[in-house]
């Protein structure tokens, strides 16, 4: 058991597909997921991502640093509240409305729940999960909750 696990990390992120998923060839991200490969509900690069995160990063940043004592750990948990209440009754943050993307359930393409955009939003601000990720261009903090962050045009 110990190797299979060492061997999933390890081995990169193709590696942490579910069994059977390297079987068949993915053409494109989110092919398995039935996503089209361009356009409107196509997985998000990951350009468009990084964009979205520093326009909702830097005003809890900004914030933060002025309205607090310590503002990094006030940045984060701002940040974690915001990203948690904007993705679960918006199904995006005002970042990812600004780029084209929304935060969607892969089993109905509907907005996340209360408590998996929770979830997803403390993931996210352990950095490692949004790195970590799978084929579909899925992070950890998505695959944990069954999420996808798909283009709205």
């Amino acid at each position: 058991m110990a190797s299979r696990w060492t061997g999933s990390w390890l081995s990169g992120p193709g590696a942490a597909q579910e069994p059977g998923a390297d079987d068949e060839q993915q053409r494109w991200r989110g092919e398995r997921l039935g996503l089209p490969q361009d356009g409107p509900d196509a997985v998000a690069g990951w350009g468009r991502r990084a964009v979205a995160l520093l326009i909702d990063w830097v005003p809890c940043a900004l914030v933060a640093e002025f309205l607090t004592q310590n503002p990094a750990t006030s940045a984060l948990a701002l940040f974690a509240v915001y990203v948690t209440l904007a993705v679960a009754f918006t199904g995006r943050t005002v970042g990812k409305a600004a780029v084209g993307l929304r935060v969607a359930r892969v089993a109905d393409r509907g907005r996340p729940p209360v408590g998996a955009a929770v979830i997803r939003a403390v993931l996210t601000c352990l950095v490692i999960p949004p790195v970590v990720y799978d084929k579909d261009g899925r992070g950890l903090h998505d695959r944990a909750v069954g999420t996808v962050v798909l283009r709205t045009r």
